[in-house]
């Protein structure tokens, strides 16, 4: 998969719904640096 399609997808469809990273985080149960990491593509793994 292309990261940084998937990454852009995400952020449109979160900036379409008005959220900001910390708002989409915290409805996923998750913190907003993973959210930037997914919509930037930066990954450690």
């Amino acid at each position: 998969m292309d990261q940084e399609k998937i990454g852009n997808f995400i952020a449109s469809c979160r900036k379409e719904q008005g959220l900001t990273q910390a708002a989409l985080a915290e409805k996923l149960g998750i913190t907003d640096r993973a959210i930037s990491k997914w919509e930037t593509g930066v990954s450690h793994s």
